[in-house]
């Protein structure tokens, strides 16, 4: 899974740890999903989705293994 997050706080002006305050997690869970290591759950997804006021997809991309990035 492939994520826009990053490019999302910042256009938001907002760090890791205020993210995290924000969704009610740590900032090593921000940085975790950040950086690929950690897939939030629905529930997580959703709640970083609406704090952007974006859709889930607009952050969140699957692809199967080996397929291309549309």
């Amino acid at each position: 899974m492939e994520n826009r997050l990053k490019e999302h706080r910042a256009r938001l002006g907002i760090n890791q740890a205020d993210m995290g305050k924000r969704a009610g997690v740590s900032r090593q869970t921000i940085s975790l999903i950040e950086r690929g290591d950690y897939s939030p759950s629905v529930s997580l997804a959703l709640k970083l989705a609406k704090i952007c006021q974006v859709t889930v997809e607009d952050i969140f991309t699957y692809t199967e293994e080996g397929e291309e990035n549309e």
